[in-house]
């Protein structure tokens, strides 16, 4: 029973009721829609081509030929800045989600296998005791800049944070009568994993994957303002917050609109997993 009603939030109306109970989680999500929508769909919606230059319209204002003005180069600011979206975006999904898989399955290696939850756990928490942007640079330094290699590196950062929460999860679990009565009656390791435990760790991982989304955004941006991130000929909000600088005297908005980009979007991704906690948790979902 505790397996079956909590791996079937997704599709419980309920679920969405709790979810969308409060307005800035609402408002949140169809905000972080539009900019994925907007991002995903660029070459339709994009007026130019990002890497069309024009010198004459260098650093051109907003408003005017160019709608959020034209950059050092004189391409335009908003069709970079859709196409730089879907790096960024691209980024923070591909880190969220390996993440999730990877943690996942070392979590519940850890939390499962007695012998291996020493060795595991004092891996993890030597991985976590470097600072993440740290991390980050030294990895991404190693293995060279690129957008697979920034997704690799911050995976490596972010996946202890999804083994301790599994693991932890597991040790519990595991104990609990109905997985006990389960292996009583003969099932297998696998099904026991996969069918009582996976399925009762799916929520807080959940609402784990949307902060981690956003945390990879962030650091993504960090690493390419820094020089350290992918090539700077592909745009990220990071690398165009790193170019913009140096015209900032001259032209402020090549740093404020890609910064109010990536604000925009974390604090959504922010907001929406702070409704997924409080809709999946028994004990705020009765607040709701």
């Amino acid at each position: 029973m505790a397996a079956a009603s909590s791996s079937s939030f997704a599709t419980d109306p309920g679920f969405f009721r709790l979810l969308l109970a409060r307005r800035s989680v609402l408002i949140a999500l169809i905000v972080f829609l539009i900019i994925a929508g907007l991002c995903a769909f660029a070459p339709l919606v994009a007026p130019q081509d990002p890497a069309k230059m024009a010198v004459r319209a260098r650093l051109s204002p907003p408003f005017g030929d160019y709608l959020l003005g034209a950059d050092a180069y004189g391409r335009d600011l908003l069709s970079r800045l859709l196409y730089a979206g879907r790096t960024s975006l691209s980024i923070g999904f591909g880190v969220a989600a390996l993440s999730t898989v990877v943690g996942i399955f070392i979590g519940l290696l850890a939390g499962f296998y007695r012998r291996l939850d020493a060795p595991l756990s004092r891996l993890i928490d030597a991985m976590m005791a470097f600072p993440d942007i740290l991390l980050a640079i030294s990895l991404v330094s190693i293995l060279g800049g690129s957008m697979v290699n920034v997704i690799i590196a911050l995976t490596i950062v972010y996946v202890p944070r999804f083994a301790r929460i599994s693991r932890a999860s597991t040790l519990v679990i595991r104990e609990l009568p109905f997985v006990e009565a389960s292996r009583a009656l003969g099932s297998s390791t696998p099904y026991v994993i996969t069918n009582h435990i996976l399925r009762n760790i799916v929520s807080p991982i959940t609402v784990q994957a949307t902060f981690i989304f956003a945390y990879a955004m962030l650091a993504e941006a960090g690493l390419s303002f820094l020089g350290v991130g992918i090539n700077p000929d592909t745009p990220t909000w990071g690398t165009m917050i790193n170019e913009g600088r140096e015209s900032i005297d001259q032209a402020a908005f090549l740093i404020l609109f890609p910064g109010i980009a990536i604000s925009v979007a974390v604090l959504s991704l922010q907001i929406i997993g702070d409704g997924l906690r409080d809709a999946l948790d028994p004990r705020l979902a009765k607040e709701l």
